[in-house]
């Protein structure tokens, strides 16, 4: 198993005091626990993209750029990228540049994003969402690939031996597609050989499982060699304590208070915006959410992984009002109880040199 940190930046007022930190300050904090993540042996960072709601990641290149000049090995990822609202001549230039910068660390998961609001802030019809998305994304993988580029699509003006600049550092980056609820995404994924991100964040275990068992078979399907099938999964937040009676005295009110914050009642029934674990005990014992002792981590961890058989666990530990030290304290404790154990029962190829 590689073992992935995720921001996404949100920027909400503590859900118990009601403290809101300077954009200044908490964009310093995403690059601190980054260099953190680096020095704990975690494997990758990813920074979200969101162009609306209680953010401040609406420019993830600036803060991976910043990041990758703070650190040396860590990969750099997007969470995600929102190929669908974006042009595709932009996203394949900013990126291929930090590729060039990072020397090569750069990989993007691509999606559609979470947040609705995005697709009216860019004049975009929402009802056109997969649609938006795959004429995008297949125009950037072609950018990327090949040079003098002849295209013509729905979304945008026609290319012409279109040759983007900077090219990538050493061939094509690595693209991932971000799933949280649609079957489109993993479908899109398998048909390109492409690894497949499930979000894993607020609904069950088998809401996800059902998107990665379609991703598995159409893959195959499509012709790819499925050893070549890697698989991600998010977590929906990292709270560690001694005991799983510890993590809930110390984090109950902190979590409880985060549910009822985040809740968007213009969405109440859509899968994939509210959590229904809105208790503490029981995102322990059902939700997604990694809560509890380092034993009760490791067990949930690899209970999805006899599920998924996923290759990369992403972790958050942002999301719940912890200061810099708290989050960094988390990754210490991660990093060195959870992970180890976790690796050896659970080996994969991924990112192999």
């Amino acid at each position: 198993m590689r073992f992935q940190v995720l921001s996404i930046v949100g920027h909400a007022p503590h859900p118990l005091t009601g403290e809101l930190a300077s954009a200044a300050d908490r964009l310093e904090e995403v690059l601190s626990v980054g260099e953190a993540a680096e020095r704990l042996g975690f494997d990758a960072y990813a920074v979200g993209e969101r162009h609306a709601g209680a953010f401040l990641s609406s420019s993830p290149t600036v803060l991976l750029a910043a990041l990758a000049a703070r650190t040396t090995r860590i990969k750099l990822l997007t969470g995600v990228t929102v190929v669908a609202i974006l042009d595709p001549v932009r996203v394949a230039e900013d990126y291929a540049t930090l590729d060039q910068i990072s020397r090569g660390r750069i990989e993007l998961v691509v999606g559609k994003g979470a947040e609705a609001g995005h697709f009216d802030l860019f004049g975009l019809d929402e009802a056109r969402q997969w649609d938006l998305q795959k004429e995008k994304y297949e125009l950037l993988r072609r950018l990327w690939s090949e040079e003098g580029v002849d295209w013509e699509g729905e979304f945008r003006p026609p290319l012409r031996g279109v040759t983007t600049v900077p090219r990538p550092y050493a061939g094509v980056p690595r693209i991932w597609h971000g799933s949280a609820t649609s079957l489109n995404s993993p479908e899109l994924a398998a048909e390109h050989g492409d690894p497949l991100f499930t979000a894993n964040a607020i609904q069950p275990r088998e809401a996800y499982a059902k998107l990665i068992a379609h991703y598995r078979e159409k893959f195959e399907e499509y012709g790819h060699d499925p050893a070549r099938a890697y698989v991600a999964a998010g977590s929906g937040g990292l709270l560690i304590a001694d005991t799983d009676e510890q993590a809930i005295a110390r984090y109950r009110d902190v979590y409880e208070a985060r549910v009822r914050q985040t809740f968007k009642p213009h969405l109440e029934g859509k899968p994939g915006y509210n959590t229904p674990f809105r208790t503490i005990e029981d995102a322990i014992e059902n939700g997604p959410q990694l809560i509890g002792s380092p034993q009760r981590i490791i067990d949930k961890i690899l209970g999805y992984h006899e599920v998924y058989r996923h290759d990369l666990q992403s972790v958050s530990v942002d999301g719940f009002g912890l200061s810099t030290a708290e989050q960094v304290d988390t990754l210490q404790r991660f990093a060195e109880e959870i992970a180890p154990v976790v690796r050896k029962e659970a080996p994969t190829r991924l990112w192999d040199a």
